[in-house]
């Protein structure tokens, strides 16, 4: 009995064996690859940062001074405000200065000096705006015109001023107290512009004028 052996194939028909076994696995090895690029772009992907949360910020003093001065001086150096104080607080958040026991000096760029005192202030940065409350007191001192002529000293009291350094214009929606030179006004509000020399009194207004000296009888 004699065994029949296979015929021995040829290399190109091995080839195509070789072609035709690729094809078949191909599929496969492409979607682990896709697989494992998938997988390693997540890995290498940074996670979303959570949203920072914007936090309001706190009406808090961020520094105190006690018993403390502070001045401003104008461009050529020539000083403008001087502020006194026996405990001061800055808010950052409104940029604003709370001060115990404020005595403030005031020069305007006429010359004029106006005092500033009351229990408790209320400054902006700069100075140029301050709010007065309890026995709040503003004086302009008298002084001279260049034309020689010259103005009262001048006084308001309230419990309540609204002053503005600049603009030389002092307000209060209480109850105030003017005095200029010998007369006296009273009256439930008040807007006085120094500058333009116009004065507003508003509510129940009383006066008090007094005779100028030398004036005839």
């Amino acid at each position: 009995m004699s065994a029949v052996l296979p015929a021995r194939r040829g290399p190109v028909a091995l080839l195509r064996d070789g072609v035709d076994r690729l094809s078949i696995y191909l599929p496969i090895l492409l979607m682990a690859l896709f697989a494992l690029g998938s997988y390693w772009l997540v890995r290498s992907t940074p996670a979303p940062s959570a949203p920072e949360v914007v936090r309001p910020e706190r009406h808090e003093p961020d520094y105190f001074m006690r018993d403390f001065a502070l001045r401003t001086f104008d461009a050529n150096g020539k000083l403008q405000r001087e502020i006194f104080g026996t405990e001061g607080r800055h808010y950052p958040d409104t940029d604003t200065l709370e001060i115990d026991k404020p005595r403030i000096r005031a020069i305007s760029a006429t010359g004029a000096l106006t005092v500033a005192t009351a229990e408790r202030a209320l400054s902006n940065g700069d100075g140029s705006e301050v709010q007065l409350f309890g026995n709040a007191i503003v004086t302009r001192e008298p002084m001279t015109g260049k034309g020689g002529q010259v103005t009262p000293r001048m006084q308001f009291r309230s419990e309540f001023l609204h002053a503005y350094t600049n603009t030389e214009r002092v307000k209060s929606h209480l109850p105030v107290t003017l005095t200029r030179g010998n007369d006296q006004f009273t009256a439930n509000q008040m807007d006085y512009d120094n500058l333009d020399q116009v004065m507003q009194l508003r509510g129940r207004v009383r006066g008090m004028l007094m005779p100028r000296q030398g004036a005839a009888r």
